[in-house]
């Protein structure tokens, strides 16, 4: 791997329209797009009008030195980014680590797992004036985006400063290269003024190619989620009173609708011969747990919501409990004697498979799994993934591992056993870091 030379990188006349003209719509847009901010903030999340004049680049108690920005979509990316920044921090001690999110559930996760450790803002909308007057604020050494957010202005902003710009465990499906490849006068100067792209897998590695990224720029690191979950601390063996074994536990993670009524139909099958089965709903946004409890109600299902118990106290003879509280997912899945991963019977590419992979434990999905095809192949190919077209199937599979421990047990092994045969892509990222900057 060689570090290129963006600066020896000049746009074309052409180009330049194109990102003038995608930020005069943006300007046309931006109103419709703060109003409907405010509207999530009255309807869904207060959060969403917190701080809500950083989206137009006013950064509040600006870092007073310079170090390095992290930008993350939501909580996936937060999470994902988390073990290179402890790295990083244990390699630079006192670096002012900055990490920017789009939604108030990224934020929350921020505050989780690094306290006040780090400095936190929203990223403004791509405005160029916004984009550069938040870079001329912060001054970071370096930029490292998360996955998939590709900003032109903020990109171009860094590019202007000669702020290298890194794409860190980066994601691109082959629908998102086809459109990206329809719009290459507004997206190929972002790929040359990129100081490197991290794939994390082939699929990545080769869309980013197909999109002109040059070879020398851009490494093929596998996904860093296999290093971050295989660090994840031990759980405790208890939660909301429940001991892990004590009773067959079934936790339905990152759910969106209509996920919940699947898993529902699936454990009202499952309770006629397993009485005590215990169902753990965990919905993906904050702002759906209320419609998630009212789901419950209608299919005329008692329930406990984890907010409202003291202690862990009180959930003994309960069927459901809903999990309505950010970052205790993986408390749920320490427990848990098998788990449906969402997003995959809905459409939205399905959340991360290796959580519950991390505590052994089996693995379901629906057949949506693009986000991260490599993972949930590597899982599937190993028998520790199996994949669902709907509740009958989720049923037929839960039954199997409820009436054999042992099979269960031994799938749940599987799983943690490619967490650990895979990873690594943490330290070749570093060495990614360590040369580009």
């Amino acid at each position: 791997m060689s570090v290129v030379n963006n600066k020896s990188y000049r746009p074309t006349l052409v180009e330049d329209i194109c990102r003038w003209g995608y930020s005069f719509l943006l300007v046309l847009a931006i109103p419709f797009a703060f109003v409907t901010l405010m509207r999530r903030g009255r309807a869904r999340n207060k959060d969403y009008n917190r701080r809500r004049f950083e989206r137009f680049g006013f950064v509040s108690h600006a870092p007073k030195k310079q170090g390095y920005l992290f930008h993350c979509v939501s909580v996936g990316e937060v999470v994902a980014a988390s073990c290179l920044i402890k790295r990083i921090m244990q390699e630079e001690p006192g670096v002012q680590i900055t990490v920017t999110t789009t939604t108030p559930t990224g934020s929350a996760r921020v505050r989780d797992i690094f306290g006040h450790g780090v400095h936190h803002f929203y990223l403004p909308y791509d405005l160029h004036m916004a984009m550069a007057g938040m870079i001329k604020r912060i001054k970071p050494k370096a930029v490292f985006i998360t996955e998939v957010e590709l900003w032109p202005n903020l990109i171009h902003a860094c590019w202007k400063r000669d702020i290298p710009v890194m794409v860190i465990n980066a994601r691109m499906t082959d629908r998102s290269a086809r459109r990206y490849k329809k719009i290459g006068k507004l997206f190929s100067p972002m790929l040359n003024k990129l100081s490197h792209v991290c794939a994390q897998g082939q699929r990545d590695y080769n869309n980013y190619l197909f999109l002109g990224m040059p070879s020398d720029k851009l490494t093929l690191t596998n996904n860093i989620k296999f290093d971050q979950v295989a660090s994840l601390p031990h759980a405790s063996d208890t939660f909301v009173g429940i001991t892990k074994g004590s009773r067959p536990v079934f936790v339905a993670g990152s759910t969106h609708e209509p996920e919940e009524q699947a898993v529902i139909d699936t454990c009202i099958k499952l309770w006629r011969d397993h009485p005590n089965l215990t169902l753990i709903i965990v919905p993906r946004h904050p702002e759906r747990f209320e419609q998630v409890a009212k789901l419950l109600k209608e299919n005329g299902l008692a329930y406990l919501r984890t907010s409202t118990l003291r202690d862990n106290q009180g959930t003994e003879d309960s069927k459901v409990i809903l999990l309505d509280e950010m970052g205790k997912l993986n408390h749920a899945y320490s427990i848990a004697s098998m788990a449906f991963v969402g997003g995959s019977l809905a459409d939205k590419g399905g959340h991360n498979a290796l959580e519950p992979a991390a505590f052994s434990v089996p693995i379901l999905m629906g057949p949506n799994t693009y986000n991260n095809p490599v993972i949930c192949e590597y899982l599937n190919t190993r028998g520790a993934l199996h994949i669902c077209e709907g509740a009958d199937d989720i049923a037929v599979h839960c039954g199997a591992w409820l009436a054999d421990e042992a099979l269960r047990l031994k799938v749940g092994q599987l799983g943690r056993d490619v967490l650990d045969e895979n990873k690594g892509a943490l330290d070749v990222t570093l060495a990614c870091v360590h040369n580009v900057i």
